[in-house]
């Protein structure tokens, strides 16, 4: 069906008395383009001359008062007036301008009500600077004007986090002047900017422009390093490191040397990073997600699938994985019960459940009445009976395939016939687990990362007969858990444990070869990602993927070795590397079992340079994600991208393992998958179609032994 036309923008002048109401209209979300804001100005130019008004409430829709610059003009040219220029004009206006926020005020629509003399907000806005997310800075005066309401501290905890807060922690913080309860928002902004006019109709107004005021101001805070010590937690967690020391030097700018100078190194900051290549990462991953809401998996000939409600969930098994997905649930007010297979293991398992939300508490993201209700809305039991209420119901069990299939045998004679079956295995076949059930059409995959009620990312794996309603209610459950549900297809290890694998057995191969340990991970580690494969490896313990390869009857001659001398990781104190608590260090022991190893695979070990090390850990995953787009386990090479960034740490301004090939260039990476497949005499690392470009590349779906749909 064709798109619906959008209408177009207005700003709607009413007056009430003394106060013009301006109201902007601009669907969806009142983003800040160039047509936008020539409305604006023209509202405010057109109140300028009407001698009756003597204050101004600006405000939007129910949805949005701005979600911020339209982004489709970052790196256009700009005609008309330009944000920053209209942010001026409005906090210079002589009549006092009240920013009246219902929905979303986000980025340049917050650096818009700065621009105000006064906020009020509806309790259910959302208000925040999350420019950071895109590998930008607020470039409308964000950075200079939010210090100066807010302090600098929390000031530089927003912008660096991106983060948005409620309006109730906005007024705590100084950012709204007041809270206006529900009912008719505009009247309510109108009458409280009415109680607030001079008693005397000729007494002048002379509003407090916000780049003027200090009282939120610390002793210190425009004091030259302040705003560096602030942010020194925040530069080193950073996700884009480019545009967090881009934000504290204009914050530190705008407050050491004033308002004017601030907003000077602010615009230059911000136009040097929208021109950026992780800038340009960080946009494609935004309209990847926005793409991965509507996928093509949903559409039938009805139209888009729509989802069941899940009213009451299930969730199988205590322990870690089930534990998480039972919290998640219940924070966002599912009722959930837990099952496990004996009183011990799940009352253990629900004792860590309250563990975590009595740290949550301790760390302030929850307040003890919140913990105490969420905990309520969990349910333990051993009887699958109890189950026969559920909407949904998630098994999180032992990955093993034969007791997934008892379980959900087990789920098929205790629940309703309509309720939704999901699974969370991270490799098994989800068609053969539905094959225990006598309507497969309910079952499908939500694969969760640990810790489930924490880690963004669900990979919905539709089965062969998963039902397109069946999926919609997964997409839409993960969604409201918060999450980022991504709908793949069938094959062992999905779309990121399968590139996972990938990457693993060539960085086994490098160690053969050559490599050490320290060496590899310190390659990735400075590429972006925040822990290298064998530091990971011994964090989630080796004894795990040991067990997995002797299922299988597959080897890796240095994890098994390591093994078998009891180096499990982390949890012994010594696996790739050696650990005095969580501290790591290179271990000779480590280096004479590798050399063992290579010896005896008849491998003569060689000086690998970082460049090779880099080739051979992520090109082999570009060309697994080409296979998994020929298969059809992937809908779009962004959704590969997303599951990358959301579960697997590829950090974001690198856009993900698909858009960082076209950075590189698809041809160039072809040609080296093919120097290192006649050098190594690995056949796998042959280039598939989608780099080649010409079919020339090994057939794109076999060739890996990854799987098949």
């Amino acid at each position: 069906m064709p798109a619906t036309p959008r209408a177009a923008p207005k700003a709607t002048i009413t007056l009430h008395g003394a106060v013009a109401l301006v109201s902007l209209e601009a669907p969806p979300v009142n983003a800040l383009g160039q047509a936008v804001r020539q409305l604006l100005a023209n509202a405010f130019e057109e109140i300028r001359a009407h001698p009756g008004i003597r204050a101004v409430v600006l405000t939007g829709t129910d949805r949005a008062f701005s979600a911020g610059a339209d982004i489709t003009e970052f790196g256009g040219t700009t005609e008309g007036i330009t944000l920053p220029e209209l942010v001026d004009r409005i906090e210079d206006f002589p009549l006092p301008v009240t920013a009246a926020i219902a929905g979303v005020a986000l980025g340049g629509g917050l650096e818009l009500a700065l621009a105000a003399h006064t906020r009020i907000a509806h309790p259910e806005a959302t208000l925040g600077l999350p420019e950071i997310t895109l590998g930008i800075i607020p470039g409308a005066g964000g950075t200079g004007r939010l210090p100066r309401v807010v302090g600098a501290d929390r000031a530089v905890d927003m912008i660096l986090s991106g983060r948005r807060i409620d309006a109730g922690t906005a007024a705590e913080a100084g950012l709204v002047d007041a809270v206006l309860d529900g009912g008719d928002f505009p009247s309510a902004a109108v009458a409280w900017a009415t109680s607030r006019l001079p008693a005397a109709a000729g007494e002048p107004a002379t509003p407090m422009r916000t780049r003027d005021r200090t009282e939120r101001l610390a002793a210190g805070d425009t004091t030259a390093g302040t705003v560096e010590r602030l942010a020194a937690t925040a530069l080193r967690k950073a996700k884009d490191p480019f545009a967090a020391r881009a934000a504290v030097e204009a914050i530190a700018a705008g407050l050491e040397q004033g308002f004017e100078a601030g907003a000077a190194t602010e615009r230059r900051l911000f136009l040097e990073r929208v021109a950026s290549p992780e800038s340009a990462a960080q946009r494609h991953l935004f309209a990847a997600e926005r793409a991965s809401r509507k996928p093509r998996a949903l559409d039938t000939a009805q139209g888009p699938a729509a989802g069941r409600h899940v009213g009451q969930a299930g969730v199988i098994g205590a322990g870690t994985m089930g534990g998480g997905i039972a919290l998640a649930l219940a924070t966002v007010g599912v009722p959930v019960t837990v099952v496990d297979t004996g009183q011990e293991a799940l009352d253990r398992g629900l004792a860590q459940v309250r563990r975590n939300l009595d740290v949550s508490v301790s760390h302030g993201s929850r307040t003890p009445a919140q913990a105490d209700e969420q905990f309520a809305r969990i349910t333990g039991t051993i009887d699958y009976a109890d189950l026969a209420d559920a909407d949904l119901v998630i098994e999180a069990a032992f990955e093993d395939l034969e007791v997934k299939q008892g379980i959900f045998a087990a789920l098929d004679a205790n629940t309703r016939p309509d309720a939704v079956l999901a699974t969370n295995t991270s490799y098994l076949d989800v068609d053969a687990i539905a094959a225990t059930v006598a309507d497969p059409s309910r079952v499908l995959g939500m694969h969760f990362f640990s810790p489930a009620n924490v880690m963004e990312l669900v990979e919905v794996v539709r089965g062969a007969r998963t039902a397109p309603d069946v999926l919609a209610t997964a997409v839409a459950l993960a969604r409201r858990l918060g999450k980022c549900p991504v709908v793949v297809g069938v094959c062992h290890g999905f779309v990121g444990n399968r590139m996972l694998e990938v990457r693993g057995r060539q960085a086994e191969a490098l160690l053969l070869e050559g490599a050490l340990p320290g060496q590899v991970d310190d390659v990735l580690t400075a590429f972006g990602f925040r822990m290298g494969p064998f530091a990971m490896a011994d964090m989630a313990g080796l004894d795990i993927g040991w067990r997995n390869r002797q299922a299988q009857g597959t080897s890796a001659p240095v994890s098994d070795a390591l093994c078998e001398a009891g180096r499990y990781g982390q949890k012994t104190g010594a696996g790739f590397f050696a650990y005095g608590g969580r501290e790591r260090t290179n271990d000779p022991a480590t280096t004479r079992i590798i050399e063992l190893a290579s010896a005896e695979q008849g491998i003569e070990r060689r000086d690998i340079g970082d460049e090779e090390i880099l080739e051979r850990l992520l090109y082999p995953m570009v060309n697994e994600g080409a296979r998994i787009l020929a298969e059809g386990i992937a809908e779009r090479p962004g959704d590969i991208d997303l599951i990358w960034i959301k579960g697997y740490n590829w950090p974001a301004y690198r856009g993900g393992p698909m858009w960082y090939a076209d950075q590189v260039g698809r041809d160039r990476i072809a040609a080296r998958l093919e120097h290192h497949a006649r050098a190594t005499g690995d056949q796998t690392l042959r280039p598939v179609a989608w780099l080649t470009g010409d079919g020339t590349g090994a057939d794109a779906v076999g060739g890996s032994g990854a799987g098949t749909p």
